[in-house]
C-alpha cells in the first residue's frame, strides 16, 4: 500500500465513542476521536442530523405521564421528585416546570439536582432531552448550571434513568419561590425583584384532587379547566363526541367544552368555566365526568350522524402544541 493509500485508510478509520464522552463537547471544539476536525464536522455531524428524530409520545410508560406533559406545556410553576435507578439508584432529581432564564438545569450548592421541562433547547424527543440534562447534571459541580452542548440522539431517555416502579408526586406552586433556598443572600434585591416579576406573570393554577392531570386556571378574567388525558386521540374524540351529542359534555352549569389541544401524543380537552368557578367547585363534576367518559370510551358502536357531526366540530377546534 502506497503512502497516499495508507493516509486515506487512516482518515477513514471509524472510531467508536461512548456517548458520555460527547456530553460536554461544543460544536467548535476538537472532536474527541482525535481526527483533528471540529466536533460539528466529525462525530457531531451525525448527532446534529438525527437529534430531531421525532417521538410521538415521548413520556409514554412513565408514571404521571399526563402530569409531566402538563408541566411541560401549561403549568407555570410546579415541581416533581423522581428517583434514579441503576448505578445512581436512590438519588433524587427535582423536575420543575421552569427554571430562571429557562435554563435546562442546575446543581445547587447542597448538591440537589434541578431539571427544567420548559427550556429553549428541544429536540424531537423531550424524554431524551431530559435524560441528557440529568446525565450532564451528574457530572456538574455543585453551585453551577448544567452545560448541555448539542442534544444527543442515542443517550439515555428519562424512562432509562428513573425508577418507574415508584409514583411521581407532582406539586403545583403559587409562584416560583422554589427557585431559591432558605436564607439566600440578596443584598441588592435582584433575586427578590426577579421572583416578583416571575410570580406576577404566572397564571393562577390548581391541580384537581379528584381526577388525574386536570388543572383549573384563571387567565385574565376567564377561568378554564385543562385536562390532559392518556387515551389515543381517535378513541377520546369518539367518546367526547358521544357525550357532546348527548348534551353531557359540560362539567357544571354554565361551563362548556370549547376544544382541546394536542401535546406530546395525547389530547387535553379544555372547558371554559363560569367566571366565579373555583377549583373546588369542579372537583365533583370532574369525577362524575370521568365516570361518564369511561362508559363512552367503552362503547364500541359506530358513531351516529349527530355524533359524527359533534366529532367534526370538536376536531376542528384542536390546537397542536409542540
Amino acid at each position: 500500500m502506497g503512502k497516499k493509500s495508507r493516509q486515506r485508510a487512516k482518515n477513514t478509520t471509524t472510531v467508536t465513542l461512548d456517548p458520555a464522552d460527547l456530553v460536554d463537547v461544543g460544536p467548535r471544539e476538537p472532536c474527541p476521536c482525535g481526527s483533528g476536525k471540529r466536533f460539528k464536522q466529525c462525530h457531531g455531524r451525525e448527532r446534529a442530523q438525527t437529534a430531531d428524530s421525532f417521538v410521538v409520545r415521548p413520556f409514554e410508560g412513565l408514571p404521571a405521564e399526563c402530569d409531566l406533559i402538563a408541566f411541560r406545556e401549561i403549568v407555570p410553576a410546579g415541581t416533581a421528585q423522581v428517583e434514579l435507578a441503576g448505578e445512581n439508584a436512590g438519588k433524587v432529581v427535582n423536575l420543575v416546570t421552569l427554571l430562571p432564564m429557562a435554563m435546562p438545569g442546575l446543581v445547587r450548592d447542597d448538591e440537589s439536582i434541578w431539571i427544567g421541562l420548559q427550556t429553549h433547547a428541544s429536540s424531537g424527543d423531550p424524554s431524551r432531552d431530559l435524560g441528557h440534562a440529568i446525565t450532564a447534571a451528574l457530572t456538574t459541580e455543585p453551585g453551577n448550571p448544567i452545560q448541555l452542548g448539542d442534544l444527543l440522539k442515542d443517550g439515555p431517555r428519562l424512562q432509562d434513568l428513573i425508577d418507574t416502579s415508584k409514583p411521581i408526586e407532582v406539586k403545583v406552586h403559587e409562584g416560583f419561590d422554589f427557585w431559591v433556598g432558605e436564607n439566600v443572600d440578596d443584598p441588592t434585591g435582584e433575586v427578590a425583584a426577579g421572583l416578583e416579576r416571575a410570580n406576577a406573570a404566572a397564571a393562577p393554577t390548581v391541580r384537581l384532587e379528584s381526577v388525574e392531570a386536570a388543572y383549573w386556571t384563571q387567565i385574565g378574567d376567564r377561568r378554564y379547566l385543562r385536562w390532559v388525558m392518556p387515551h389515543s386521540e381517535d378513541t377520546l374524540l369518539d367518546a367526547l363526541a358521544r357525550l357532546h351529542a348527548a348534551g353531557s359534555s359540560a362539567l357544571t352549569e354554565g361551563s362548556r367544552l370549547i376544544g382541546s389541544f394536542r401535546a406530546l401524543g395525547v389530547l387535553a380537552p379544555v372547558w371554559e368555566l363560569p367566571a366565579d368557578a373555583e377549583a373546588a367547585d369542579v372537583e365533583k363534576p370532574a369525577a362524575d365526568f370521568a365516570v361518564a367518559l369511561e362508559k363512552a370510551l367503552a362503547t364500541g358502536a359506530p358513531l351516529s350522524t349527530q355524533e359524527r357531526a359533534a366529532r367534526a366540530g370538536l376536531a376542528s377546534r384542536q390546537l397542536t402544541i409542540r
